[in-house]
Protein backbone atom coordinates (compact mmCIF):
# COMPACT_ATOMS: atom_id res chain seq x y z
CA UNK A 1 0.00 0.00 0.00
CA UNK A 2 0.90 3.91 -1.07
CA UNK A 3 -0.05 6.53 1.05
CA UNK A 4 0.34 10.31 0.24
CA UNK A 5 0.60 12.59 3.36
CA UNK A 6 -0.14 16.19 3.11
CA UNK A 7 -0.71 18.64 5.89
CA UNK A 8 -1.29 22.83 6.22
CA UNK A 9 -2.47 23.41 2.78
CA UNK A 10 -4.16 26.60 3.85
CA UNK A 11 -6.14 26.80 0.51
CA UNK A 12 -7.16 29.66 -0.70
CA UNK A 13 -5.23 31.19 2.36
CA UNK A 14 -1.96 30.95 1.10
CA UNK A 15 -2.59 30.19 -2.45
CA UNK A 16 -5.85 29.40 -4.52
CA UNK A 17 -5.31 25.71 -5.59
CA UNK A 18 -2.61 22.62 -4.37
CA UNK A 19 0.11 23.12 -6.96
CA UNK A 20 -0.01 20.84 -9.59
CA UNK A 21 3.45 19.07 -8.41
CA UNK A 22 1.42 17.63 -5.35
CA UNK A 23 -1.00 16.54 -7.38
CA UNK A 24 1.61 14.69 -9.94
CA UNK A 25 3.42 13.19 -6.88
CA UNK A 26 0.37 11.27 -5.54
CA UNK A 27 -0.86 10.22 -8.80
CA UNK A 28 -0.82 6.02 -8.15
CA UNK A 29 -1.14 6.14 -4.47
CA UNK A 30 -3.61 3.84 -2.79
CA UNK A 31 -4.90 6.37 -0.09
CA UNK A 32 -4.23 10.40 0.77
CA UNK A 33 -4.08 11.12 4.59
CA UNK A 34 -4.84 15.02 5.11
CA UNK A 35 -3.36 15.88 8.38
CA UNK A 36 -5.47 18.65 9.06
CA UNK A 37 -5.44 23.08 8.26
CA UNK A 38 -7.48 22.08 4.82
CA UNK A 39 -8.75 25.70 5.10
CA UNK A 40 -11.72 24.56 2.23
CA UNK A 41 -13.26 21.29 1.77
CA UNK A 42 -12.16 21.90 -2.00
CA UNK A 43 -8.97 20.59 -1.01
CA UNK A 44 -10.01 16.81 -0.20
CA UNK A 45 -12.30 16.77 -3.36
CA UNK A 46 -9.77 17.65 -5.61
CA UNK A 47 -7.33 14.93 -3.63
CA UNK A 48 -10.37 12.85 -3.94
CA UNK A 49 -10.21 12.81 -7.74
CA UNK A 50 -6.54 10.71 -6.96
CA UNK A 51 -7.59 8.43 -4.48
CA UNK A 52 -9.56 8.06 -1.06
CA UNK A 53 -8.67 10.75 1.49
CA UNK A 54 -8.64 10.49 4.89
CA UNK A 55 -8.67 13.79 6.49
CA UNK A 56 -8.92 15.38 10.44
CA UNK A 57 -9.56 18.40 11.49
CA UNK A 58 -7.30 21.50 12.22
CA UNK A 59 -7.59 24.56 14.25
CA UNK A 60 -7.53 26.72 10.97
CA UNK A 61 -10.76 24.00 10.03
CA UNK A 62 -12.53 24.98 13.09
CA UNK A 63 -12.54 28.38 12.18
CA UNK A 64 -13.87 27.90 9.00
CA UNK A 65 -16.69 25.14 10.31
CA UNK A 66 -15.13 22.24 8.32
CA UNK A 67 -16.79 18.68 9.98
CA UNK A 68 -13.98 17.17 10.13
CA UNK A 69 -13.11 14.28 13.40
CA UNK A 70 -9.98 15.36 15.09
CA UNK A 71 -8.82 12.10 15.31
CA UNK A 72 -8.74 9.00 12.78
CA UNK A 73 -7.46 5.22 13.75
CA UNK A 74 -7.56 2.74 10.45
CA UNK A 75 -6.05 -0.31 10.53
CA UNK A 76 -3.63 -0.68 7.50
CA UNK A 77 -1.54 -3.53 6.29
CA UNK A 78 -0.63 -4.85 9.64
CA UNK A 79 0.13 -1.32 11.26
CA UNK A 80 -2.53 0.75 13.29
CA UNK A 81 -2.43 4.54 11.96
CA UNK A 82 -3.22 7.13 14.13
CA UNK A 83 -4.06 10.86 12.20
CA UNK A 84 -4.21 13.96 14.89
CA UNK A 85 -3.27 17.41 13.57
CA UNK A 86 -1.04 17.85 17.09
CA UNK A 87 -2.35 20.52 18.46
CA UNK A 88 -0.09 19.85 21.60
CA UNK A 89 2.26 21.94 23.80
CA UNK A 90 4.88 23.01 23.26
CA UNK A 91 4.19 22.96 19.53
CA UNK A 92 6.06 20.22 17.53
CA UNK A 93 7.40 18.52 20.62
CA UNK A 94 8.32 14.86 19.66
CA UNK A 95 7.61 13.53 23.14
CA UNK A 96 4.00 14.70 23.53
CA UNK A 97 3.55 13.84 20.09
CA UNK A 98 4.18 10.20 21.41
CA UNK A 99 2.40 10.17 24.05
CA UNK A 100 -0.94 10.77 22.20
CA UNK A 101 0.59 8.19 20.08
CA UNK A 102 0.78 5.80 23.07
CA UNK A 103 -2.72 6.99 24.66
CA UNK A 104 -4.39 6.03 20.71
CA UNK A 105 -2.70 2.93 20.91
CA UNK A 106 -0.73 3.30 17.54
CA UNK A 107 2.19 2.02 15.51
CA UNK A 108 2.11 5.16 13.42
CA UNK A 109 1.30 8.99 14.19
CA UNK A 110 0.92 11.37 11.19
CA UNK A 111 0.35 14.78 12.12
CA UNK A 112 0.89 18.38 11.07
CA UNK A 113 0.09 21.74 12.51
CA UNK A 114 4.17 22.77 12.48
CA UNK A 115 4.89 22.82 8.86
CA UNK A 116 7.65 21.48 9.10
CA UNK A 117 8.71 17.92 8.05
CA UNK A 118 9.53 14.75 10.74
CA UNK A 119 10.26 11.04 10.62
CA UNK A 120 11.38 9.94 14.51
CA UNK A 121 10.99 6.48 15.68
CA UNK A 122 10.57 6.87 19.39
CA UNK A 123 10.57 3.29 21.18
CA UNK A 124 8.07 1.33 18.37
CA UNK A 125 6.17 4.01 17.37
CA UNK A 126 6.52 6.27 14.19
CA UNK A 127 5.82 9.94 14.38
CA UNK A 128 5.57 11.53 10.87
CA UNK A 129 4.48 15.10 9.89
CA UNK A 130 4.55 15.72 5.95
CA UNK A 131 5.30 19.73 6.34
CA UNK A 132 3.31 21.63 4.36
CA UNK A 133 3.09 21.95 0.49
CA UNK A 134 1.92 25.47 0.49
CA UNK A 135 3.25 27.68 3.94
CA UNK A 136 6.40 25.58 5.46
CA UNK A 137 7.59 27.48 7.82
CA UNK A 138 11.82 27.39 8.29
CA UNK A 139 11.49 24.68 5.70
CA UNK A 140 10.68 24.02 1.91
CA UNK A 141 6.95 22.81 1.17
CA UNK A 142 6.85 19.49 1.44
CA UNK A 143 4.75 16.16 1.33
CA UNK A 144 5.34 12.62 2.06
CA UNK A 145 5.16 9.47 0.71
CA UNK A 146 4.61 6.21 2.96
CA UNK A 147 5.27 2.56 1.56
CA UNK A 148 3.88 -0.41 3.52
CA UNK A 149 5.37 -3.43 2.47
CA UNK A 150 5.72 -7.25 3.52
CA UNK A 151 5.69 -5.65 7.59
CA UNK A 152 7.68 -2.66 6.82
CA UNK A 153 7.46 1.01 6.33
CA UNK A 154 9.19 2.97 4.22
CA UNK A 155 8.87 7.23 4.09
CA UNK A 156 10.23 9.60 2.06
CA UNK A 157 9.71 13.59 1.90
CA UNK A 158 8.96 15.05 -1.07
CA UNK A 159 10.12 18.84 -1.62
CA UNK A 160 7.62 20.94 -3.82
CA UNK A 161 9.68 22.54 -6.29
CA UNK A 162 7.08 24.98 -7.96
CA UNK A 163 3.65 26.51 -7.27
Amino acid sequence: MIIGLISDTFIPDKISKLPLEVLNIFEGVDLIIHAGNLASIDVKKDLEKIAPVLAVQGDRDREYGLNLPKTIIRNVDGFKIGVNHGEIHPKGDTQQLYYLAEELGVDVLISGHTHQPLIERIDNILLLNPGSPTAPIFSTPTVMILKLENNELDVEVKKITSE
